[in-house]
């Protein structure tokens, strides 16, 4: 990126220009759908068939039904609603410091924001973040999935003494604004038993961490295994590259429950010629590039070079990721996991002296979070992690 004075930065944080800025290929696309057709979703078009089409080739057979919208927090508040109608319960169940979009809907199942405003909302439920570093269940637990997924059991017991009943467990597959966390293996395989028993679905969250950013699978809820399906799959962010697109994948069972209400759900830029063609090519380029591949060898390269300097300088405390989706967890004490807020802010600030833009993420606002353009490159990791170490340095001089 480059600022009005002609400085070029590197941006390890835009996961919104999902194949990199401008891509010639996306603008070209936009450009040329512009000139020959684009109009409201009530006009039939071979764009839109197509993307489905191609979307679902890359989920389990199950998610087969498509609704295009034009933003994440479309997508998640339409998932609310899916929910709701399908199981005919209210009640959600959310991680805590979740976060999954603006709309009044959404505020009000993210703690990340309603903690600072109305507070929660009585048919709200707040399990604890499964974060096996400074989390309820550590890294030394014998089997935190479990454990934490019992936490999500014992919330759904409380409620039915109250009389409650739930219609969903709603989570991203990798909670990012809660610090860039990666679940234990299994934790969504258990939670979908016990929120099926309750008569709920699982939504899984995929628009920050979905579409091959993870490295060894196209969707971040793959990471878990292949014995876990979600209900429903929500995305947007990167899907148009920074073109405002959304869309949710279910069950037939699902959509065909919203529809019997009679009542259709229309969009009036969801799923238009223009955004569906954006998709479209967004997919050809994350194919032809081999973008998944690059996040999965980039991703790695930049995780040992974060390692090392976890080695070096104890201000590290945890280097957690997967693919192109990384945290770098600063700490005061290696023992009491304290955040090391100001360090943080400190360090993100002289990264930007030095052209680059790295920002935080977390409860503490301590950990260093990564998630750049799938086109991010060693040569890029190598600049960064070296500015890092001079600036690790840097502070820990100044503290001694």
């Amino acid at each position: 990126m480059y600022d009005e004075n002609g400085n070029e930065y590197l941006d390890c944080i835009s996961n919104v220009a999902h194949v990199g800025h401008c891509h010639p290929e996306i603008v070209r696309a936009a450009h040329q759908q512009n000139q020959l057709l684009n109009t409201n979703s009530r006009y039939l078009h071979d764009n839109l068939v197509d993307y489905a089409q191609r979307l679902s080739n890359t989920l389990p057979e199950k998610l087969c039904t498509f609704y295009f919208l034009n933003s994440g927090s479309e997508a998640n508040d339409l998932a609310l609603r899916l929910a709701r109608q399908y199981t005919k319960h209210e009640d959600v169940i959310v991680v805590d410091h979740a976060y999954h979009g603006h709309l009044t809907s959404l505020i009000d199942i993210s703690p990340y924001k309603f903690r600072n405003l109305d507070g929660q909302k009585e048919w709200v439920h707040v399990v604890p973040l499964p974060d096996t570093y400074r989390g309820l269940f550590r890294e030394d637990h014998e089997d935190p999935a479990t454990a934490y997924a019992s936490e999500v059991k014992k919330v759904i017991d409380q409620g039915h003494q109250k009389s409650r009943k739930f219609a969903a467990f709603f989570a991203e597959s990798l909670p990012s604004v809660a610090g860039q966390i990666i679940p234990p293996p299994g934790y969504f395989q258990k939670v979908a038993e016990h929120i099926h028993k309750a008569g709920g679905v699982l939504v899984a969250d995929e628009i920050q961490v979905g579409f091959g950013r993870v490295g060894k699978h196209f969707w971040a809820f793959q990471l878990q295994g292949e014995d876990f399906i979600p209900d429903i799959v929500t995305m947007g962010k990167p899907i148009g590259n920074g073109h405002p697109v959304s869309c949710v994948a279910t069950t037939k069972d699902i959509a065909e429950a919203f529809s019997a209400t009679g009542v259709e759900y229309f969009n009036t830029f969801g799923g238009n010629p223009v955004s569906c063609a954006i998709g479209l090519t967004v997919l050809d380029v994350i194919e032809k590039e081999q973008l998944q591949a690059h996040a999965l060898q980039v991703g790695r390269f930049l995780m040992e070079l974060l390692h090392q300097q976890k080695e070096k300088h104890s201000l590290i405390g945890d280097v957690r990721g997967a693919g192109l989706f990384i945290g770098v967890d600063l700490v005061e004490d290696q023992t009491k996991r304290s955040p090391a807020t100001k360090e943080a802010e400190f360090i993100t600030t002289r990264l930007k002296e030095e052209f680059i833009m790295l920002s935080t993420d977390g409860p503490g606002r301590n950990v260093l979070k990564f998630k750049p353009p799938l086109c991010f490159n060693k040569k890029d990791a190598e600049l960064v992690v070296d500015k890092l170490d001079k600036i690790l340095t840097e502070l820990e001089k100044k503290n001694t």
